[in-house]
């Protein structure tokens, strides 16, 4: 059964697990942050995620994501980053306090630090939504019952040389496949939000999962 991730109660038992973490990430430097919107979409608990502009440049034009994007020397630390980059990407001005804390930092392929902030955004409507042109194709909402079902969950074995390296997860029949860097952070997201109630995919030999 899908607790309510989004009551008083859960949000400050989701504030609290990931208090450590947030003061001490906040506290570093990394080259890009992202916002995971937690929402409630029709009164149901979602998590909102953009689609990048086909018109980008570089390897990741088209993809599902997260909002966000690289730090700048002005931002005083990875939230504000996050917050920044939502504002300017979807018009979505989301208040600090909002932010419940930071999720464990994953790695792109150059080994740069993504850092996700985790935010409750509360009552949207993804359409009434207006994102900039220049970056975001589309933008909509997973709940988080449909990301929770095993049948739309799926994983991707990595193999080199012969050998294996690593699972990846991989989140199907939505509007878009949510997979790479975004679906790892998903499912960072929901094994937080609901505990025992996702089997994790991720598997890299010799990761500490932090």
């Amino acid at each position: 059964m899908l607790p309510d991730c989004l009551s008083a109660e859960g949000e400050w038992r989701c504030r609290r697990l990931l208090a450590e973490a947030t003061a001490r990430l906040r506290a570093r430097p990394a080259a890009a942050a992202v916002l995971v919107p937690l929402c409630l979409v029709r009164g149901v608990p979602a998590l909102l995620y953009t689609l990048r502009s086909s018109r980008l440049v570089g390897r990741h034009k088209g993809d599902v994501s997260f909002p966000g994007g690289k730090c700048d020397p002005a931002d005083q630390d990875v939230v504000h980053t996050a917050l920044r980059e939502t504002r300017e990407e979807l018009g979505l001005a989301v208040p600090e306090e909002h932010v419940w804390g930071v999720l464990q930092p994953v790695y792109d392929q150059s080994k740069a630090t993504v850092v996700p902030v985790l935010a409750g955004v509360g009552p949207l409507d993804p359409q009434n939504l207006k994102p900039n042109p220049k970056e975001v194709d589309e933008v909509f909402a997973l709940p988080l019952a449909h990301l929770l079902q095993a049948q739309n969950q799926g994983y991707t074995h990595f193999c080199q040389g012969g050998h294996f390296r690593y699972t990846l997860p991989v989140f199907l029949h939505g509007p878009h496949r949510v997979w790479g860097l975004t679906a790892i952070i998903t499912e960072f997201t929901l094994q937080l939000l609901a505990p025992g109630a996702y089997q994790p995919r991720l598997v890299i030999p010799g990761l500490s999962r932090g």
